[in-house]
């Protein structure tokens, strides 16, 4: 539980920084678009749960899945694969890759039950 507190600030201070100071948040290796297209396009409080669901046992509720539908399977790709890249996770990759698809599935399923007529 202690590595997913880490793994959940770290990404808060990723995108805390990137609001407040943008040069200092984007490394030149890192894809800039992350940055500029796929981390504003989420509330912080959903973009905690997801990666409490990819990470760990987190749920994802409803509103937020539809932030995740809206933010778009590219962005939740990217973000969850640059997180999963982290020398502590790279082990487990794959079980994290898996996840991601998984919580994309069951969102866009639970988006489209529950959109307007």
């Amino acid at each position: 539980m202690a590595k997913l507190n880490f793994i959940m600030l770290s990404f808060v201070v990723l995108v805390v920084a990137n609001t407040c100071v943008p040069s200092l948040a984007v490394e030149e290796n890192e894809p800039k678009k992350l940055w500029d297209q796929c981390v504003v396009k989420i509330s912080p409080n959903c973009a905690l749960k997801i990666i409490s669901q990819v990470f760990g046992d987190g749920i994802v509720s409803i509103p937020c899945c539809k932030e995740l539908v809206q933010e778009g399977k590219e962005c939740h790709d990217t973000l969850v694969k640059y997180i999963a890249d982290r020398p502590s996770l790279i082990g487990n990759e794959s079980k994290y890759l898996q996840k991601r698809d998984e919580l994309w599935a069951h969102c866009v399923s639970v988006s489209i039950a529950v959109s307007p007529a």
